[in-house]
């Protein structure tokens, strides 16, 4: 498909500011995805005092949060092609409710498994479809910095997580604190999922079902001129096959423009532009995961601990640190996503986790070989912690959410981002239900230049592998996949508003 440059006024338009406010709210239902993350590594414990769970329990306490989340997001593809990206996102949202009342409740460690469980279905289907609604809602001009708003919102979550760790645990009795810890959750959720419903569906998924009117009526709220709402329109009709110059208010789709038979386009008889662009998606999602932030993020208190913070008042104030680190290079990372581009960004950001990584695994060698406190490596571990946190949130973190809800065509879009979703969160389960096995192993400063060699591995797949996706219309995705390696990392100079 050839795109032409358009009318040249569209080209540096200004951020919709209804568009934004829908990504906004689409983007909340992560901030309890995010608190579900963080709250876990301080909640735990309290949970190991008052239960008296063991080092296998918290690893699969840990973790069946993302075994789960994994099914909840191969769910969540279908789910939203049938019913819509709106109410896919009311339905995490409830899941939420659930899974925070029965963790609230928490009488035993089986109720807790239970209500982790239900939180971690809400979590596949938020972490799917936030992305995917804030894309679709969005101009290509401003795609990147709508979409990584739900990234950002997991990263305030997380850091509400560590905040309610330190506050709730300080203040409350041992039974009570880790219980508002967890189930507080359901107060946000019960404002997203009334929210939600006043916000428009997603005109992608109107166009797909062949209510073209409404699809209209919502471009022309998330569009600064009629103008550019009729381009954008006119690119959708294309990409679902249908007549560009077609303006019934609904029409007769066929049943593959609803998500029939994407399974087979993905995985049994993709074209080489859509293998791609699945390898491209699965990789960016395993190597998210597969270079250790989990284990940062969820046992945060446990590697300090190591290093030599003994107090856990201490320990929690740490941890919320590490929060604030990576909530202000999410917000940097917003700024450089649509100026900078993905793939610049991402070779920075793995580049500086090299470095983080390594330092991290050497600072905690030297602690655990000493014989007595050495304040320089305790020093230099909290700060090779920080710099890795920073440097994975400032590119791989935003980028991995971005880049793989913006590749897909829109027939493949929900159902492709499930599957990247997937491999996420089996990468994150992984990660998260093994490292204290893995530490005890090969030493914790081990683990960590293991984690340094796999972001080695990282950085060279995408190098080699990811095109520049900065600028361009969706529906050029498919196209730009099917070039050769040394033409892919040229961004070509097209016209933002014809997204699709």
């Amino acid at each position: 498909m050839i795109i032409d440059q358009g009318d040249k006024e569209f080209q540096h338009t200004s951020l919709n500011k209804y568009a934004l406010a829908c990504a906004i709210v689409a983007s909340m239902v992560s901030i309890v995805s995010g608190y579900d993350t963080g709250v876990m590594s301080g909640a735990m414990i309290f949970i190991k005092e008052d239960l008296g769970i063991s080092d296998t329990q918290q690893e699969v306490l840990a973790g069946i949060l993302n075994v789960c989340a994994l099914v909840g997001s191969l769910t969540a593809g279908r789910t939203s092609d049938i019913i819509g990206r709106r109410y896919t996102i009311f339905l995490a949202s409830i899941l939420f409710i659930i899974g925070a009342i029965l963790m609230g409740y928490g009488p035993n460690y089986a109720i807790l498994m239970v209500g982790r469980c239900v939180c971690g279905l809400g979590v596949g289907f938020a972490l799917m479809i936030a992305p995917v609604y804030s894309t679709e809602i969005s101009s290509a001009a401003s795609r990147g910095s709508l979409a990584s708003l739900p990234e950002i919102c997991i990263a305030l979550g997380i850091l509400l997580g560590y905040i309610s760790n330190y506050f709730l645990g300080k203040y409350l009795s041992l039974k009570l604190g880790w219980r508002l810890m967890l189930g507080i959750a359901a107060i946000p959720s019960v404002f997203v999922a009334f929210v939600i419903l006043s916000m428009p569906e997603s005109p992608r998924w109107l166009v797909m079902q062949g209510q073209l009117g409404k699809a209209k009526k919502v471009l022309l709220q998330v569009s600064n001129t009629p103008q550019e709402a009729e381009l954008r329109f006119k690119d959708i009709k294309i990409a679902a096959d249908l007549d560009e110059n077609c303006n019934d208010e609904i029409v007769k789709v066929s049943q593959k423009s609803q998500g029939e038979g994407v399974w087979k386009e993905l995985i049994l008889r993709p074209t080489p532009s859509v293998r791609w662009i699945l390898i491209a998606a699965v990789g960016i999602h395993f190597f998210e995961h597969a270079t250790g932030i989990e284990a940062v993020m969820l046992y945060s208190p446990r590697i300090f601990k190591k290093a030599g913070v003994t107090s856990k008042e201490k320990l929690l104030l740490a941890t919320i640190g590490v929060g604030l680190t990576k909530i202000i290079f999410l917000l940097i990372a917003l700024v450089l996503l649509d100026k900078v581009g993905r793939r610049r960004l991402l070779q920075v950001s793995v580049g500086g986790m090299i470095i983080g990584l390594t330092t991290l695994g050497f600072s905690l060698t030297m602690v655990e070989q000493a014989h007595e406190k050495v304040s320089w490596a305790l020093s230099l571990s909290i700060m090779a912690t920080y710099v890795y946190v920073g440097f994975f949130n400032v590119g791989l973190a935003p980028v991995t959410w971005v880049y793989s809800s913006e590749i897909f065509p829109l027939r493949l879009r929900a159902q492709g981002a499930s599957i990247g979703v997937a491999v996420n969160r089996s990468m994150n389960a992984i990660v998260s239900m093994t490292f204290i096995s893995i530490y005890k192993a090969i030493t914790i400063g081990g683990s960590f230049f293991m984690f340094a060699g796999l972001s080695v591995i990282a950085w060279i797949f995408f190098y080699f592998y990811l095109p520049e996706t900065k600028g361009k219309a969706l529906e050029e995705m498919e196209m730009l996949f099917t070039k050769k390696p040394k033409e892919k990392n040229v961004a070509m100079v097209t016209d933002p508003m014809r997204d699709v």
